[in-house]
């Protein structure tokens, strides 16, 4: 029996004829992507985490979907029994308040810290416990409570380790805080925690902030400290061996939900602007939402 011979017309030429392809072919549509993970190493109240804020926002949004993004808590404070940070000249609560003034100036991003003086945090444990029950249980939502754990330290100088602000907190991100917060209380919230720390270790992280970004080999980097964008795209190229392209920077009108924040350096760095330009381009921008601009410590946010 003669077997007829495999024609197809060709799309380019429109001509009919013998095709020297398989019959049968084998083919994969999945993405030709490679995903890697970043382990952001941090705890509530580092105040170079705060610092690294307005980058870390728009290498995340310009550049997320090229990793999956996970939270490690690092446990900077214990408790104020046995520690010191003898690089930064810190014994005693007290001693924190000129640290994080320095570095809100530096950073501008603004800082308060003079609850350092009067009414001090004695661990920065618990808001990382109650972090970890919420990463566990409503996930996604433990990035807008560290978030505002954040500002009410840093800026508004709240005591965010008491139990009574924990509360208000998780409250405030539509969840129930007092149930939380008793979960947080318990010994398996511990033991999240420490995972965490045994993470960290395994990661190489002696200090905050650190981001390790790796491969499905397990391959990758390690940058340390607050640094600049360029950075840490030049971190994530490494790892992924290529060149990356950046998402467009979205509107201020889509970032700014009004559930946080935004204080002027995170404006200014998302979309290059200078110090004196950020008021008037929130006020354009924000037109049609009557943004209500405020300032604290010198510092412009909405």
């Amino acid at each position: 029996m003669k077997t007829n011979p495999n024609t197809v017309c060709d799309l380019s030429t429109g001509e009919c004829g013998p095709s020297d392809e398989e019959a049968i072919q084998r083919l994969d549509f999945s993405p030709q992507t490679s995903k890697l993970t970043l382990h952001y190493v941090t705890d509530p109240i580092c105040s170079h985490c705060w610092a690294l804020e307005p980058v870390l926002n728009r290498f995340q949004l310009q550049y997320g979907h090229h990793f999956e993004f996970n939270v490690v808590m690092g446990g900077l404070l214990p408790s104020w029994n046995g520690f010191g940070d003898r690089a930064n000249g810190i014994r005693q609560p007290s001693d924190v308040a000129g640290h994080w003034r320095e570095v809100g100036e530096h950073s501008r991003m603004p800082i308060d810290g003079s609850l350092w003086l009067d009414h001090p945090i004695q661990s920065s444990f618990p808001p990382s416990r109650v972090f970890k029950i919420i990463q566990q249980n409503h996930p996604g939502k433990e990035r807008e409570y560290l978030r505002k754990t954040r500002e009410r330290l840093f800026a508004f100088n709240e005591n965010i380790a008491e139990e009574a602000a924990m509360i208000r907190l998780v409250d405030e991100i539509g969840l129930n805080g007092r149930d939380l917060v008793a979960q947080a209380a318990e010994e398996s919230a511990q033991t999240l925690l420490e995972e965490d720390f045994a993470l960290a270790a395994r990661l190489g992280v002696r200090g905050f902030p650190t981001i390790v970004m790796m491969n499905e080999d397990r391959q990758g980097v390690k940058i340390v400290g607050a640094q600049p964008l360029e950075t840490y795209v030049k971190g994530l190229e490494s790892v992924l061996n290529k060149p990356v392209i950046p998402a467009e920077v979205p509107a201020l009108s889509d970032w700014f939900s009004g559930k946080e924040h935004l204080f002027s350096k995170e404006i200014e760095v998302m979309y290059d602007l200078r110090p004196d330009q950020a008021e008037a381009f929130v006020a354009e921008q924000l037109s049609g939402r009557s943004p209500r601009i405020r300032h604290v410590l010198g510092e412009l946010y909405i």
